[in-house]
């Protein structure tokens, strides 16, 4: 216990020691961390997004006549035992017919003169979350189509597509991004330490004269840097939810929730502690690589 207090008054005293240094170092650490958790915040919301959208997923098959009740018993029933089968609902031509009205609204009197049986019936089927990807929808349309059951089918394959591309490149770029920005915070965080070590080095060089071992020499630094981390850590994730709280829940709130999001989203606890355990580690990884070159182990 006095060795761990004795490290983070010497660690402490480092960074009071230089603080223009210790400052820059954590101002690094938080800004390339806020930058971060913007990114995550908006992908967060963007995936509740599409799950929210995600449940109305579902194939329209279309019989060719309205099936007798005995068929379209035995279509339901077997429907329903695929796995990626969520639900089946049956739409009759009438029911089609006045769900067609409803729609047009002002524009209803266009089907005057037409019969209310003249669309054709169909089965709504709504797919399992797991299923719910172009590859599951592409999956259950083939079997649909190898069951003969059904003269037409519709699903909206082309949009699912380019709704995934986009969500690969948003997960493509706040990959690229977060690593150039860890990267930076790393590469910052190194040659601030290493500026500390060249400042003291007289003082490093005296310590080693009197017997003091290269691991307690550097176990404070290595102490200080995952402290600068962890304060930048803190810092970006405050500054993250106050970016949250003035901008992001109103301006990207009035955007998802008119998409039909109830509410807008924060960072999960395990996501504001993998935050700071980041910044944790970057400042920790930092010493380290400055250590390794100026102080032999």
């Amino acid at each position: 216990m006095r060795r761990l207090i004795y490290l983070l008054v010497r660690a402490l005293r480092n960074m009071a020691q230089s603080p223009f240094l210790c400052s820059a170092a954590v101002g690094t650490v938080t800004v390339a961390l806020l930058i971060l958790a913007f990114f995550a915040l908006v992908v967060l919301n963007v995936q509740q997004l599409t799950r929210h959208w995600s449940r109305d997923i579902q194939v329209v098959a279309y019989f060719d006549k309205v099936p007798s009740a005995r068929r379209l018993d035995g279509v339901l029933s077997r429907l329903k035992g695929w796995p990626e089968v969520e639900g089946v609902r049956y739409v009759s031509p009438r029911q089609a017919y006045d769900r067609f009205f409803r729609r047009l609204g002002d524009d209803a009197d266009l089907l005057a003169g037409l019969p209310r049986d003249f669309l054709p019936a169909a089965l709504e089927i709504r797919l399992q979350p797991a299923a719910r990807t172009s590859a599951g929808v592409a999956g259950l349309v083939e079997r649909l189509r190898s069951s003969g059951d059904f003269s037409d089918l519709r699903y909206g394959q082309e949009w699912l597509e380019k709704f995934e591309a986009f969500l690969a490149v948003l997960r493509t770029a706040a990959v690229i991004l977060g690593g150039f920005l860890l990267f930076a915070a790393l590469f910052i965080v190194a040659n601030t330490i290493k500026l500390t070590l060249y400042a003291r080095r007289d003082e490093l060089e005296v310590m080693a004269l009197v017997g003091a071992t290269p691991v307690f020499i550097k176990t404070p630094f290595l102490v200080e840097g995952a402290l600068q981390g962890g304060i930048g850590g803190l810092l970006a994730l405050a500054g993250g939810y106050g970016l949250f709280r003035l901008f992001l829940r109103q301006d990207l709130g009035a955007l998802l929730l008119s998409t039909g999001l109830d509410r807008i989203l924060f960072l999960p606890p395990t996501w504001q502690l993998v935050l700071v355990l980041t910044g944790t580690l970057l400042g920790f990884l930092g010493s380290l690589l400055s250590l390794r070159r100026l102080v032999r182990i």
